[in-house]
């Protein structure tokens, strides 16, 4: 009975942080839609932010994640081979398009698919943390809710600026919302090892290198280059940083 309670608590509170994170996500993306007319501002914060979730959040996890069994070397490889495999799909989207308009929203569809696939994978951190400890799942939890709200921003950002209409943008915001509960509930049903995690987890840093680097942030500049898109390129990184920095304390 008691293993029973316990099980049922911790699947009551990875739910309701699975909820909170659907809200964040909703709000950064709410935000963004709302102010599409600054896009060149908000592509230059959501370009950084996705560099640095890469660099600040998903990198170190994944090697600290991977480590007791894989070597530094293994992990980056399985960077590489993501940022890669990202690149080449992207070009595969674009050889034979019926129009600019549909090679855009192809290019659309898969950074925004990526992002709502971290989410999930968020959501499933959060689950098996808490069959760690409420603790642990609260750390996790915290670090997960932090970067959110960059999420939605990201994730309406990538359809805005291949030419999607806002009902489209919120259609994926929503889907990126929901993401963290779904893989919240499907914890419940299974168990991951955190090795096998870290390798996931070091895949979608590859991707989020190649969407940040080979596609937002080259695009900020394109549609605004000044001073000010840079600072926002510094400043969406400089929050990942700050937020993961301090959720994980």
């Amino acid at each position: 009975m008691h293993e029973q309670a316990a099980a049922r608590h911790y699947r009551g509170m990875a739910l309701a942080l699975g909820f909170a994170a659907f809200l964040a996500t909703l709000c950064g993306g709410s935000f963004a839609l709302k102010y599409r007319d600054k896009l060149h501002l908000i592509l230059g914060f959501s370009s950084g932010a996705v560099l640095g979730v890469a660099l600040f959040d998903l990198l170190p996890e994944s090697l600290d994640l991977a480590g007791p069994r894989y070597s530094t070397k293994t992990v980056t490889l399985v960077v590489a081979v993501g940022f890669f495999a990202f690149m080449l799909l992207s070009r595969v989207l674009l050889l034979h398009p019926d129009s600019d308009e549909d090679a855009a929203h192809a290019v659309g569809t898969l950074g925004a698919a990526s992002l709502s696939l971290h989410s999930f994978l968020d959501g499933i951190g959060i689950g098996l943390a808490f069959k760690v400890s409420t603790a642990v799942g609260a750390i996790v939890a915290a670090a997960v809710l932090a970067h959110d709200f960059s999420d939605g921003i990201n994730t309406v950002t990538m359809i805005l600026k291949n030419r999607g209409r806002g009902l489209r943008a919120f259609q994926w915001l929503v889907l990126d919302a929901v993401a963290p509960i779904a893989g919240v509930a499907v914890t419940f049903g299974f168990s991951l090892s955190n090795v096998h995690l870290g390798i996931v987890l070091s895949l979608f840093c590859g991707f989020f290198l190649y969407l940040g680097a080979s596609d937002l942030l080259p695009e900020s500049h394109h549609r605004h280059p000044k001073v000010l898109t840079g600072v926002m390129n510094i400043a969406g990184a400089a929050a990942i940083w700050l937020t993961v920095h301090f959720a994980t304390l």
